[in-house]
């Protein structure tokens, strides 16, 4: 009798809905993509066991003039109806947590980068010139240095003693960068900057170990120990567990034998896609899928533009950072974004190189294939 029902967003009304649909025989629900709004409701009725489609809001945009909920719903039940809709890629449950898991570690590591920017303000503040004679003040010499300048200590040379043996700089340059203006007002910034910094990297840590358990609990593909001992520049914001070999147990295949993808590349793009790829028909269609497939605005025989589409995926963005890594490598694919890029120019030849780099990915992860 009552084919349109209104329901609250508390989350006892969200249960109640699910109850009803399910009452009634519903099998299929089609609805919109809404900021994080649909999450709630999304995860409701997957436990209730309906397959619910979650489409783009602008695939579905009813005709201008006629904006109310019951016609968006009556609208969104007659495309569904007919079979127009397609559903958003979303990945399965454990995929979904570590993606949580990695989104929140990229977080605190934006504010931890924000907390290495204010104390580096406040060393200026001061004088002190300590990222001119170090490359990382975050590093054991810098934040040696700066830990005792918080305990009191003044003499640039007595600083300048902690420097490590792998710097670069000597102590008596580095003594001549830290002869500084001291203020108490930039130095209680600085101090609680620091604080700051050490609460945001323990935060960090805190992550990494539930990624390292998350990593366990997918099935073993491979065996770690087959993987050959390969040097590779770490970053300083990677995790500290062995992120290859859990890739490589979880998936089967090494993903960072590619030329520019490292570890943490290669952890950031399978916690958005995982490793079923059969989701993707081909990989053109992966490709376009991450958005670095050319346009096909086409009209009259003549292309009118061959611009890929705007997107915020993050997984085509850690690919664009590991293609502009290549600029300087030997490998065939460093030869490639070179070339393209003088053809080109730079952004297209980092997107190029990025849509090369996906088409690898899907066919290791779809066919196991070893990169050659």
């Amino acid at each position: 009798d009552e084919p349109v029902r209104s329901f609250s967003c508390f989350t006892g009304d969200l249960e109640r809905l699910a109850d009803w649909l399910v009452q009634i025989g519903i099998q299929t629900i089609a609805m919109e993509s809404t900021g994080i709004y649909w999450i709630a409701l999304f995860e409701i009725l997957e436990e209730r066991g309906l397959e619910v489609l979650l489409v783009n809001a602008r695939h579905v945009k009813n005709v201008s003039g006629r904006k109310t909920d019951v016609l968006d719903c009556q609208w969104l039940q007659q495309l569904h109806t007919y079979g127009l809709l397609e559903g958003a890629f979303r990945p399965p449950e454990q995929v979904s947590a570590l993606r949580a898991y990695m989104r929140q570690r990229g977080t605190l590591v934006r504010y931890a980068s924000s907390h290495i920017q204010h104390m580096q303000k406040a060393l200026r503040q001061m004088n002190l010139l300590l990222d001119n004679v170090v490359s990382d003040i975050t590093g054991k010499t810098g934040m040696t240095i700066i830990r005792a300048i918080l305990k009191g200590e003044r003499d640039p040379d007595k600083l300048a003693a902690h420097r490590d043996r792998r710097c670069k700089k000597d102590e008596r340059e580095i003594a001549h960068s830290l002869q500084g203006h001291y203020r108490d007002e930039h130095l209680f910034a600085l101090r609680q900057s620091v604080e700051l910094y050490d609460i945001y990297s323990i935060q960090i840590m805190d992550c990494d170990n539930a990624i390292e358990q998350q990593l366990k609990r997918f099935d073993t593909q491979g065996d770690p120990k087959q993987l050959r001992v390969r040097k590779q520049q770490k970053s300083a914001t990677a995790p500290t567990f062995d992120v290859r070999g859990e890739l490589y147990r979880m998936s089967g295949v090494d993903l960072t034998a590619i030329d520019g993808i490292s570890d943490i590349t290669a952890l950031k793009v399978v916690s958005e896609i995982g490793t079923d790829m059969s989701r993707w028909k081909s990989e053109k269609h992966f490709s376009s899928w991450l958005g670095l497939s050319p346009g096909n605005k086409v009209s009259g025989g003549k292309i009118l533009s061959s611009k890929t589409k705007p997107t915020t995926n993050r997984a085509a963005a850690a690919l664009r950072m590991a293609a502009y890594t290549l600029s300087n490598s030997k490998s065939a694919l460093g030869a490639y974004y070179r070339r393209m890029r003088s053809r080109h120019g730079a952004p297209k030849a980092i997107t190029a190189t990025a849509h090369k780099l996906a088409r690898l990915i899907y066919s290791m992860l779809r066919h196991g294939t070893e990169y050659v």
